[in-house]
């Protein structure tokens, strides 16, 4: 019977390990088949000191400047066309848009390799190199430096409200269901408002979490505008192409380019609210999913 158990014991750990090489595996061979996925994606390269130089792309409003300027974060998956689609739509409103690669050339669809490029980037790197975005814009004629606004989606959400608290020349953050700050006294260092957009279906941001953010802020004085999508799913908010169908979708997008309006071409932006769109009845933090723990243990380390 003991030795039935044991080999039993080493077949388990045998697939286990088996799974772990797999995987290991995996990510290599997507990273090594995907070293020129930047090529299409990039049209700027940034000087980063004696660091390695940061690959962005930039969309330009026509006309004359200068323009204000927003920084647009991706997804854990790393620059796709899903941002940059984005970043042109903004720019036609006006903007000044830079999404800089911040995992330094790497780009993928694979869930295991996105990851990897989260757990295995330092948050100082990518601050680091968002600092090297910040000069970089300074030397631009047609970008106003004293107009720049930091956004992002989901790992971009949480790394912009991150890098917001610590860098008093932006004056406005956008986070599109990322992990968040919940402390006042980190949030009272933002020089300017906050809009966070959330998904109410969102296995990955407990609701409780989001009501935390607000509350936060609340107590900070930052003026702010957190909505909850009823029924919506993280990363709702996909390509420019879906959001042109409409729904919570364009919502979301419509209120991004209103508190981007009033915040860099208005007269500023005081009006501290939180709007729900949605009561649920159990919130997502009551609820242990594998989502959950990719939200615990890998997204939180944006805002560490």
């Amino acid at each position: 019977m003991i030795k039935h158990i044991f080999t039993i014991f080493k077949w388990i750990i045998g697939v286990m390990v088996g799974a772990v090489v797999v995987l290991v595996a995996s990510v290599i061979i997507d990273r090594g088949v995907g070293v020129n996925r930047l090529d299409p994606l990039t049209n700027t390269v940034i000087s980063n000191g004696n660091n390695p130089a940061i690959r962005a792309y930039v969309a330009r409003p026509s006309g004359e400047g200068p323009f204000p300027v927003v920084i647009m974060i991706h997804e854990w998956w790393g620059l796709k066309q899903e941002i940059i689609g984005k970043a042109d739509a903004l720019a036609q409103d006006g903007y000044v848009v830079i999404a800089p690669d911040v995992f330094r050339g790497n780009t993928t669809s694979w869930i295991p390799s996105a990851i990897w490029q989260v757990v295995s980037t330092p948050t100082a790197q990518v601050d680091g190199d968002l600092d090297a975005v910040m000069r970089w814009i300074q030397s631009q004629p047609e970008a106003d430096e004293q107009r720049v606004a930091i956004m992002g989606f989901c790992f971009g959400g949480g790394t912009s409200i991150r890098y917001g608290v610590s860098t008093p020349s932006i004056k406005a953050t956008v986070v599109f269901y990322g992990s968040v700050i919940q402390d006042p006294a980190l949030l009272k260092n933002l020089n300017g408002p906050v809009l966070g957009i959330f998904g109410g279906a969102d296995t990955m941001i407990p609701i409780s979490e989001v009501q935390g953010f607000e509350q936060g802020l609340k107590e900070a004085g930052i003026p702010h505008e957190v909505t909850i999508y009823a029924g919506e799913p993280h990363a709702f908010v996909t390509s420019v192409e879906d959001i042109a169908k409409g729904g919570n979708q364009l919502k979301a997008w419509n209120q991004l380019r209103a508190f981007l309006q009033q915040t860099l071409y208005g007269q500023g932006y005081t009006r501290p609210t939180f709007v729900r769109n949605d009561t649920p009845s159990v919130t997502t933090s009551a609820t242990w999913s594998s989502n959950r723990m990719l939200h615990q243990f890998i997204c939180d380390l944006t805002v560490n």
